[in-house]
């Protein structure tokens, strides 16, 4: 795995050396391994390689023999091996085992449209020179990220924001951007917390040249259309797809093992990777002391049954001085607290490994939430005219509801967010699948919007955070099409969340991993902000520095607090967002942190951390 960036100057004026040498640090966490640079008038391009595969002669970029064409990656293309074959049987043989080399000589066979052969998770930059142009590509769903400025006269792009930042982009803050994240929770792509700053959209390729810039779907889940099978079909289906994708993503020149929290999910990869491998597979899983957050017995018996070599670590849930590091290594405000177990878990099997799998994708795929056996448990909303269904589902999708987030803005942002209607970001969704049952409609906007931007974010920062790989089965493109060709019904069955897939995984994981009750992936910090860390989100929400910046009304902030410390209502949801958005100001607006700051160090005027060892 790896980070990439560069630019493309429509002028062909040149960025120092320099500059790109800071974009590369930058990223360094992503890419410890090697360094690489093409540069020509007015473009460059670059890379920092996590080596996994042709450790030796997988250096990037990877250049043509005429120096015409140039390519960076960060990715894992897991068919590669049958790429290389069938480019040597074009008689366009590679010289090496890198996967990187398979991109460069697909498009020398191909052209751009070489990606749709790509079954993998990747984000590419190529340059091309007899064509004068930047090509740009971004993965099927999104699993890899790719960050753009576009100043009118040179295109700036990276693996992350803060090496564009690097480049000298303003430090600008996107309220509109900031809007939409206090409904739904994360910043939804294409938007960004930075002003100018636009996250390409999966399955989206770019071509850059001196005149234009062209964008094309390439890849559209929307175009899948239910079919009819039994449910035994279905099953055999699900099963072939799902080995087959396991089995892809254990190739690897270095040690790879997976995250097994125990859940029907990880359950399944890990039985599957048993399937595969003739050594015993590596897991990892983090415990708590307490028991409702603590899933440490359910992945000991999942690792009992595949025979693997289990490491678990018993760690402190109290994990909030990692905040301001999950927030440096997003680049953007979340609201989602499991960033910090999942950040735990990644550090200890980077000890071990370089690569990891996954139980990601499932849930949105196959219906595993909670959320959308409560919504769908009004019938009505099945047969409900189709702009209230809309309307309904956006709701709950909801963190501060339309009608709640004017009270919560200064007088000065709400003029300024009169004309920005959160729900516009998934009108234009909800268009692509009109011919999808509601169910599959649901879960259609969370592929597209909670996956890309809160979901797949989880794994890859928290990962390349400690320079640790992980892959993601459940997002195979073969299993997300057929996932999309299922009828939702097979998914969402009489209030039982994974209907078809339980059933379909029994056999391997048995009834009471692939039935027990569902078990959220966080820690307690609703709790710690009613008793021993009260005082935290009361003093931030309400210091100096968070007034002054204007955007929300003090009284309302404050009656937030209040009123969950209280117990009278439970607002952990709304608190961490704005925790998130006053520690993201903290980081990338006020300041310029290049490492990740302590909690006590960004708030070190808050008397809370003068007084409580955090």
């Amino acid at each position: 795995m790896c980070g990439i960036f560069g630019y493309f100057d429509r002028g062909k004026r040149s960025l120092p050396e320099s500059v790109l040498h800071s974009m590369g640090h930058a990223l360094n966490h992503r890419g410890p391994d090697d360094h690489g640079l093409f540069t020509t008038p007015g473009v460059g391009i670059g890379n920092q390689r996590l080596s996994i595969i042709d450790l030796e002669q997988g250096h990037q970029p990877f250049v043509s023999e005429n120096g015409n064409i140039a390519v960076v990656q960060n990715e894992e293309i897991y068919n590669y091996v049958e790429l290389a074959r069938e480019l040597a049987d074009a008689g366009l043989p590679c010289k090496t085992h890198s996967d990187t080399e398979v991109l460069l000589r697909l498009y020398q066979l191909h052209g751009i449209d070489f990606i749709q052969k790509l079954n993998g998770m990747f984000a590419i930059a190529i340059y091309d020179r007899e064509l004068d142009a930047l090509f740009l590509v971004r993965d099927r769903i999104g699993v890899k990220p790719l960050y753009l400025h576009d100043d009118g006269k040179r295109i700036v792009f990276a693996s992350e924001i803060k090496a564009l930042l690097e480049a000298g982009i303003p430090r600008e803050p996107n309220l509109e951007a900031l809007d939409h994240f206090l409904t739904y929770n994360y910043i939804p792509p294409p938007f960004t917390a930075f002003n100018n700053v636009q996250h390409l959209m999966p399955g989206t390729w770019m071509r850059i040249d001196r005149h234009r810039i062209q964008k094309v779907t390439w890849w559209d889940l929307s175009k899948m259309q239910a079919e009819e099978k039994s449910q035994a079909d279905w099953i055999d289906e699900f099963n072939a797809v799902l080995d087959d994708a396991v089995r892809l993503r254990l190739r690897s020149d270095v040690p790879f093992g997976a995250f097994l929290s125990g859940g029907v999910d990880s359950s399944t990869i890990v039985g599957l990777m048993a399937h595969n491998m003739k050594e015993p597979a590596n897991t990892f899983c983090i415990g708590f002391h307490e028991e409702a957050f603590d899933e440490s017995p359910y992945a000991q018996e999942a690792a009992e049954r595949f025979g693997t070599r289990h490491i678990m670590e018993r760690v402190d849930p109290n994990m909030l001085d990692l905040w301001p590091l999950a927030v440096f290594h997003c680049d953007q405000p979340h609201g989602d607290i499991s960033f910090l177990p999942t950040y735990r878990v990644s550090e200890l099997a980077t000890r071990h490994v370089k690569v990891v799998l996954t139980g990601d994708g499932g849930d949105k795929l196959f219906a595993g939430y909670t959320k959308y056996r409560d919504f769908f448990s009004d019938a009505s909303m099945m047969d409900a005219d189709l702009e209230i269904f809309r309307r309904a589902y956006y709701r709950n999708l909801s963190l501060f509801t339309d009608h709640q987030k004017p009270n919560l803005y200064s007088p000065q942002l709400r003029d300024r967010l009169r004309t920005n209607h959160s729900y516009d970001v998934v009108a234009r969704l909800y268009d692509n699948v009109r011919h999808m049952d509601r169910i599959n409609q649901a879960l259609y906007l969370d592929m597209m919007l909670l996956l890309p931007g809160n979901n797949l974010v989880k794994p890859d920062r928290m990962g390349m955070a400690v320079s640790l790989e992980a892959r993601t089965p459940f997002l195979d493109y073969r299993m997300m099409e057929l996932a999309f060709r299922m009828p939702g019904a097979l998914k969402l069955q009489n209030g039982e969340t994974k209907y078809l897939f339980k059933k379909a995984v029994t056999p391997l994981i048995g009834e009471n991993l692939a039935y027990r009750k569902k078990q959220m992936f966080t820690v307690p910090v609703g709790e710690w902000f009613r008793k021993e860390m009260a005082e935290f989100p009361r003093e931030l929400l309400s210091s100096k520095r968070f007034i002054e910046r204007g955007l929300f009304e003090p009284e309302t902030v404050l009656d937030l607090v209040t009123r969950h410390r209280s117990g009278e209502a439970n607002h952990t949801r709304e608190l961490r967002a704005l925790i998130a958005i006053e520690l993201w100001f903290r980081i990338f607006i006020d300041g310029d942190y290049q490492r990740p700051p302590r909690l006590a160090e960004l708030c070190d005027d808050l008397f809370f951390f003068q007084t409580f060892n955090t």
